[in-house]
């Protein structure tokens, strides 16, 4: 073997090795499959939260949502994960911008310090819904959004 094939060999198995760590620092949704690295305490199979005191709110709006998504517009076949930060770094450890809440793919919800609300928790739900029914890849690139985002909207109150 050659000195230069065994560069790009060499250099190939760096890259390789470096993505995940890549991934981790700079694409902050991926973060979603490993909360507890970022600080948040994950109190349950479905709930991380970075403030544990608050345990007993979250899981209230999580059970609520998810009893209203099976209720209103079908059963998910796997629960999300529900991040709920309670402070503003916390939920921008996983890149979610301005919003109150995002759905990262089928992988869980990110919720804000704002988007302690049935509203917006079943709203998210409805998203994770969508996603595991229509596929991910599917659901961003293909089903307009008015009409993923029309639903959440109409469904997330309990009266329209």
């Amino acid at each position: 073997m050659g000195l230069r094939t065994y560069m790009r060999k060499r250099l190939l198995l760096i890259v390789v090795l470096a993505m995940p760590v890549a991934a981790w620092a700079f694409v902050k949704p991926v973060r979603i499959l490993a909360p507890e690295l970022v600080g948040v305490s994950c109190m349950s199979d479905t709930i991380c939260i970075d403030d544990t005191s608050r345990f007993q709110e979250a899981a209230g709006l999580y059970d609520d949502a998810a009893e209203f998504v099976d209720s209103a517009v079908g059963g998910m076949k796997r629960k999300p994960l529900a991040i709920f930060c309670a402070t503003e770094a916390c939920y921008q450890s996983f890149g979610s911008g301005r919003s109150a809440a995002q759905t990262i793919a089928t992988f869980g919800i990110a919720i804000s310090p704002r988007g302690w609300k049935p509203h917006y928790v079943r709203h998210e739900m409805i998203h994770h819904l969508q996603r595991e029914r229509l596929g991910t890849l599917k659901s961003w690139l293909i089903t307009p959004e008015w009409l993923t985002e029309g639903m959440a909207y109409s469904l997330k109150a309990p009266n329209g």
